[in-house]
Parts: structure tokens; C-alpha cells; sequence
């Protein structure tokens, strides 16, 4: 078989990351098993997302579902942001017979999982019109509930199998696995789907990408139960209320009771929002503008996701030299900056070459972004409460991505798409505002891995006059 010249760079970008490792001592914390293990994780973690939204955009607009219709349906993964009210529950309740075998993490995991494969066919069955989209809304729902449960077990697996010093690494190899999984179900579905790769149908296709569940089951049986606690499961005898009230109240009361937490989620919800927005119009921008299959598969399989190894590799040394404040505010800037690409591409139109550019740069800067801002939120939860804290945070993280981002298809129709992408660099300012005042105040923070917090208290530079 004869390599490409794209896949020849990209194994070479690969090799280069693989090297560092080896000689540069901030990265040596990538050769270890745990954070490997967080990489396949992250591939089962974040496929399931991106079949429902950019995977899902591209398909609605194959199928001549209109923008706005395709908009509000990004508000289909609800499921995301209100995972933290059954968190507790997967936290807490061990299923039976399956958690004496398996542990409490692994036995969640491997019982949703089951049941996702199986949402995730009937999906890609569906068929979508816009006469018929019911059946297509029900079983995103469906599989929209049953990924986000599987987010709840892995990133609580993930926080609690990581030792300190491998935290960023962790997460940063965490999501490397995550866009991983996004690219395979990105380009991967489409190639599978489209006449101009193996023409097998939406519904084959989506069956197909289902199995990307199986690297997270593999690195959960090769990592071991964790360090998850089963005394903190109801025991025997102790009453119904008492093991509520540590179940649910306590992890919720404990976060919100530190010092400056209303700022911090406050934060978290606006943060991503200009990015969110962006990334759910981005393929309906891609079909309009007359890109074919062939050529959003190629820049999505070289340049993307070599920029993305980048970048990824990049996050966990990012925070070591910057510090945890510096950091969240250069890969903000990065990020909200990173959408004017859209806009230069919006005015030339068909240009596989700024595509490409703008593609590359969007995924070196998400590497490097939601590395640090990842970290960020697992530092923030505490141990004794993994599974639920984590899942508030990322649960406000996710309004900002799905319900605060649902008007962007009435934006782009109103603003056109040059409006629109500059749009969503604005709207990008409030976070980063809000930002600067939790890190004067002294609110951004380094490290909690129990209930104490380091925080990061020097100001950022202050602007000259």
C-alpha cells in the first residue's frame, strides 16, 4: 500500500511527539501507563459527542435539513448539561453483581457502554427529514443520556487513577484520546457514510463508529478498580437519608461552600461559548460553501489532527511553564482568535487552503485550550466526591456549548457567515473578562485534590498606559 504524502507528515508529527517524550523532561510523564490509559479513555469519551453535533450538522445538511432547524437541534444534547443530577447516583450506587466483579467504575462503564452501542444504531437508522425527524430527536436524546453517563464514569475513573504529578499529562493525553475519538467519529463516519468513500449508509455507519467504545473498556481492564472507595457506598443498615445527604448535598455543599465558587462556575459556563458557537455552524459553512466529502476528510484526517497532536502535546508543559492562570488566559486568546480564520475563509469561499489553515489553527489551539481548561476543572474536584463535582462543572460547561449556543443558526442565517464568525470572537470577551477578575482575586486554581486549594495569585501583567 503506498503511504500518502499527508499520512507520511502525520506519522512524522507523531514520531516527533513520541520523541520528546524521551528528551525533554516536562513531557516524560506521557510514557506511563496511567496516562495512556486517560488516552483511551478520552477515544470512547469523545466520539459519542461529536456524532451528535458535527457529524450530525454535516448529515442534516446532506439530507437538506434547513439551518435553523439544524441549530436547535445542537439543543438535543441536554442530556450534558444536567448530568450532575444523576452523577451522584453512578458516584455512589454499585449495580449488582456487576460491581463485586468489576469495581464500581468499571461496572458503570461496561453497563452503559452496552446499552450506547445499541442507542447508537437505532440513531444512524433514524433516517432525518425534515418531515420525519422524531424518531432521529428520540434516539439522539437517548444516546445524548447514555454518553453523558459515560462521561460521569470515565472522568471520575480518570481523576482518580492519576497521581498529581500526572494530572496535566493525564488530561492532556485525555484529550488527545478525546479529539481522537472526535476525528474518527468526524471523518471516519463520513468516509464510512458517503459515496466517495465506502458508501455504506448513515445507519451502517453510525453501527460501525459505535465500537469505539471498546478502548476505554480495554484501558479500564488494564488499568484495575481505581481508588474509588466502596465504604462510601450505602452500607448495610445506615439509614436512607443519612446516605443521601453524603450522596448528593455533601459534594454540592462542600464545592459551593469554597470561597469564590459562584465566580468559578460562572466562568465555566461563558468560557467556551464563542467556540461552541462556531463549531456548530462550521460543516453547514463547509457543505454551503461547496467543499466535497473528499476534501473535509482529507484536511480533517492531516491537518487537523496533526495540529491537534500538537497541541494536545503541548497542554500539559503549557501549564508547567506558565502556571495554571497564565495559562487559561493565553489558550483563551488563542482560541477566541482562532474563529477570524472562519471569517477569511468566508470571504474567499472555496479555498481548500484556507480551510486548511483555519481547520490547523482551530485544532492547536483547542489542544492546548481544553487541555488546560480540563485540568483546570479535574484540579477543582475533590476526591471524596470525583464523579459528581466533576459533573457539575463540566455539566456548566456544557449549557455554554448546547443552550446558550442553539441560536447560532438564526445568527448565521441573520449575519451571514463573516458576520456570524466575528460574531463569535465577541461573544468570547465576557469569559475571558470574567477570567481576569477571578485571577486578581486569586481564584484560579492550581490544585485541589482534597479539600485545601494552592491558587494562583500574582495578577497578569497590567496594561500599558
Amino acid at each position: 500500500m503506498e503511504l500518502g504524502l499527508d499520512t507520511i507528515i502525520l506519522f512524522a508529527v507523531i514520531a516527533a511527539m513520541v520523541g520528546l517524550a524521551f528528551i525533554v523532561p516536562q513531557f516524560a510523564p506521557y510514557r506511563r501507563k496511567m496516562p495512556f490509559v486517560a488516552f483511551l479513555l478520552g477515544i470512547s469519551s469523545g466520539f459519542p459527542l461529536t456524532l451528535l453535533l458535527a457529524t450530525m450538522t454535516f448529515w442534516l445538511s446532506r439530507v437538506g435539513i434547513d439551518k435553523s432547524t439544524i441549530g436547535f437541534a445542537i439543543g438535543l444534547t441536554t442530556p450534558y448539561t444536567l448530568k450532575f443530577l444523576w452523577a451522584p447516583l453512578v458516584d455512589k450506587v454499585p449495580l449488582p453483581v456487576l460491581t463485586g466483579l468489576l469495581g464500581q467504575r468499571r461496572a458503570w462503564l461496561f453497563f452503559v457502554q452496552a446499552l450506547l452501542v445499541l442507542a447508537l444504531w437505532q440513531l444512524g437508522a433514524s433516517n432525518p427529514s425534515n418531515d420525519n425527524i422524531a424518531p432521529f430527536a428520540f434516539w439522539a436524546i437517548a444516546v445524548a443520556f447514555l454518553s453523558a453517563t459515560q462521561d460521569i464514569v470515565i472522568d471520575a475513573y480518570r481523576i482518580e487513577i492519576l497521581s498529581d504529578e500526572e494530572l496535566a499529562h493525564g488530561t492532556a493525553m485525555n484529550q488527545f484520546g478525546y479529539r481522537t475519538g472526535n476525528l474518527l467519529a468526524g471523518a471516519g463516519t463520513v468516509y464510512l457514510a458517503s459515496s466517495e468513500g465506502l458508501d455504506a449508509g448513515w445507519a451502517m455507519a453510525y453501527g460501525l463508529t459505535s465500537f469505539l467504545v471498546f478502548p476505554a473498556a480495554i484501558g479500564a481492564l488494564w488499568a484495575g478498580v481505581g481508588t474509588y472507595d466502596p465504604s462510601t457506598a450505602r452500607a448495610a443498615g445506615q439509614k436512607f437519608s443519612t446516605w443521601l445527604k453524603e450522596t448528593v448535598v455533601n459534594p454540592f455543599r462542600e464545592f459551593l461552600g469554597r470561597k469564590g465558587a459562584v465566580l468559578i462556575l460562572l466562568f465555566v459556563l461563558i468560557y467556551k461559548v464563542g467556540d461552541a458557537m462556531g463549531q456548530g455552524m462550521l460543516n453547514p459553512m463547509i457543505v454551503e460553501l461547496g467543499f466535497s466529502d473528499t476534501e473535509f476528510i482529507a484536511i480533517n484526517k492531516f491537518v487537523g489532527f496533526a495540529a491537534l497532536i500538537i497541541g494536545s502535546a503541548l497542554g500539559g508543559p503549557f501549564i508547567a511553564w506558565l502556571g495554571m492562570g497564565r495559562a487559561l488566559w493565553i489558550s483563551g486568546l488563542l482560541m477566541m482568535f482562532s474563529n477570524f480564520l472562519f471569517a477569511v475563509l468566508a470571504v474567499m469561499g472555496h479555498s481548500p487552503l484556507m480551510l486548511g489553515i483555519a481547520v490547523g489553527t482551530e485544532n492547536l489551539t483547542s489542544g492546548i485550550g481544553l487541555t488546560v481548561f480540563v485540568t483546570y476543572l479535574s484540579g477543582l474536584s475533590n476526591l471524596a466526591y470525583t464523579a459528581t463535582q466533576f459533573a457539575l462543572l463540566s455539566s456548566f460547561a456544557a449549557v455554554g456549548r448546547t443552550w446558550l449556543a442553539t441560536p447560532s443558526g438564526y445568527l448565521a442565517e441573520g449575519l451571514g457567515w463573516i458576520g456570524f464568525w466575528t460574531f463569535t470572537v465577541l461573544i468570547a470577551a465576557p469569559g475571558m473578562a470574567l477570567l481576569w477578575i477571578l485571577w486578581r482575586k486569586g481564584f484560579v486554581v492550581e490544585s485541589v485534590r482534597q479539600t485545601g486549594a494552592k491558587t494562583d495569585t500574582e495578577p497578569p501583567p497590567k496594561l500599558a498606559d
